[in-house]
């Protein structure tokens, strides 16, 4: 069996933790609220800015002998590179501040995720960020797109406050494609180990990131009028 499925398999019990997050069953039955959608897009700013700079350090840290991979590290940062700003676009056209979002402190869960996506990249093993790549695109490419019409759907937010979610769901598509091919080179049996754990802690880490974001939070992101 070559790597890939197998990380699918030993990694579906977190797949099922992060799944069963109260927000997205929300987001998928079309019951969230653009405060819910203005807080979870709080928290993925939060976490999506440092996407390109733990690539770039996940990059320079790679050994010579993983070239091939160093390569592939420099298209997912031409891929990500702004997506923070998408982000924030998307809470200003909610009708929040998307400066109050960009200058607010992540939730306690959302740091955590982000202290270990550095720990491990800069400690561990670099190629140990890919466990977060399955987490984060994998999910994107299985439910964003839906996610976004559901929420649409339920709150009445413009096209423009979505450009995230659908950006996401339509992109990934290709990029799970192109990580599988990655994966499956990854034939060292400690890399090999270090995603599937990576990918499990961030499983159970994104999980925790959902289950932190609080409608109510998104008061604080309202607009100041004169």
């Amino acid at each position: 069996m070559t790597f890939y499925p197998k990380l699918l398999a030993a990694t579906s019990s977190g797949r099922d933790y992060l799944l069963a997050s109260e927000l997205i069953h929300q987001a998928m039955a079309g019951t969230m609220d653009a405060a819910s959608y203005a807080a979870y897009l709080t928290q993925a700013y939060h976490h999506v800015k440092h996407t390109v700079p733990l690539l770039m350090q996940a990059g320079a840290r790679l050994p010579d002998s993983k070239e091939w991979l160093r390569e592939a590290v420099a298209e997912y940062i031409e891929e990500e590179t702004g997506h923070q700003e998408w982000v924030l676009n998307d809470i200003a056209a909610c009708g929040y501040d998307k400066e109050k979002a960009r200058h607010s402190l992540p939730n306690a869960q959302t740091e955590l995720m982000v202290a270990y996506a550095w720990d491990m990249v800069s400690r561990v093993n670099p190629v140990g960020f890919f466990g977060m790549v399955l987490v984060l695109e994998g999910t994107s490419v299985n439910i964003a797109s839906q996610a976004a019409d559901a929420i649409q759907l339920s709150t009445g937010l413009p096209d423009s406050a979505f450009s995230y979610l659908r950006s996401h769901g339509a992109l990934d598509q290709d990029h799970i494609v192109f990580f599988e091919k990655l994966m499956n080179r990854i034939t060292d049996p400690q890399d090999q180990a270090c995603i599937l754990h990576s990918a499990n802690m961030f499983y159970r880490l994104f999980g925790d990131t959902l289950r932190s974001v609080d409608a109510a939070a998104a008061t604080a992101l309202l607009p100041e009028f004169a």
